[in-house]
């Protein structure tokens, strides 16, 4: 996608909870990552559910009313959040929780390279039939939507979000609040952010065609400086007779320009993703 194409929609349906009670703010306050409990009604909120250990285990979308909270889960296992949110919740808390099936979202994938705004390009459809502003929205392609998704750096897929990793490494900064207090994974983004105490990040990565490959980049290849260890490939796309994707790279390595396929000695050029957000203060939007 160039920064002169047209828009396109991304549409897709996405597994969804349902949240009824008085308690419901206060609940997904203290489960997942993001300031909720002042947050308005109807608007969109970006937010992880962590383990205790601040791992990122799913990242939803949560839209609050004045009977309870729809949950998208954006990604990661929706059987799971259910299933790990009704294992805390207690009668004191006033909410019950159910499945509520798929709920069809579309995205605008502006091609500019700046973070989405998500409260202008997001939208929960409602009915069938699409705003008069967005049925001229060619609709992505699986290609073209993984192409914005590595052109941004979102870590949307199971290699980046695979248990192991937390949010300050992927960039989902504006996904986390610093400021809300205690939450499920808080004390370890808490310290990691205070501490500046990140192992690695995540950053695009690109071969160019006139650097002939020996091989393929792959999901799973290491990255090396200097012969040492720097890094691992995380997502990989071919455009043309060039490569590009994602990869998590050490915190020694992060300020370099290039690193080495382990299997050659091609350079692979890195630059920081525009959709990476370091940790800051809270968002509700």
């Amino acid at each position: 996608m160039n920064d002169g194409a047209q828009a396109l929609l991304w549409d897709a349906s996405f597994p969804s909870l349902r949240l009824k009670g008085g308690g419901s703010r206060q609940f997904l306050h203290g489960q997942t990552s993001a300031a909720i409990q002042q947050a308005p009604d109807h608007q969109l909120i970006r937010s992880c559910w962590l383990t205790a250990t601040g791992r990122v285990q799913a990242l939803l979308e949560v839209r609050l009313d004045p009977e309870g909270a729809d949950v998208l889960v954006l990604c990661g296992d929706a059987e799971a959040v259910l299933t790990g949110f009704d294992r805390v919740i207690f009668p004191a808390d006033r909410v019950k929780i159910t499945e509520s099936g798929q709920r069809r979202r579309l995205q605008r994938l502006c091609p500019a390279h700046q973070p989405p705004q998500w409260d202008q390009e997001v939208l929960w459809l409602e009915g069938t039939s699409l705003p008069s502003d967005w049925e001229s929205l060619n609709l992505a392609n699986p290609d073209q939507l993984e192409h914005w998704r590595l052109n941004l750096g979102l870590p949307f897929s199971k290699q980046e979000l695979n248990g192991d990793t937390n949010p300050l490494e992927l960039g989902l900064g504006d996904w986390v609040s610093l400021d809300k207090g205690c939450y499920l994974g808080q004390e370890t983004i808490a310290k990691l952010a205070s501490r500046d105490g990140v192992k690695q990040k995540l950053r695009c990565w690109t071969v160019q065609p006139s650097e002939a490959l020996a091989t393929s980049p792959a999901i799973g290849d290491t990255l090396l400086h200097n012969g040492d260890r720097a890094g691992t490939i995380t997502s990989a796309v071919q455009e043309g007779s060039s490569w590009r994707g994602l990869a998590l790279i050490r915190r020694g390595a992060l300020q370099q320009p290039s690193l080495e396929l382990s299997t050659g000695s091609q350079a692979v050029r890195l630059h920081e993703p525009p959709a990476f957000q370091e940790c800051g203060t809270a968002q509700t939007s």
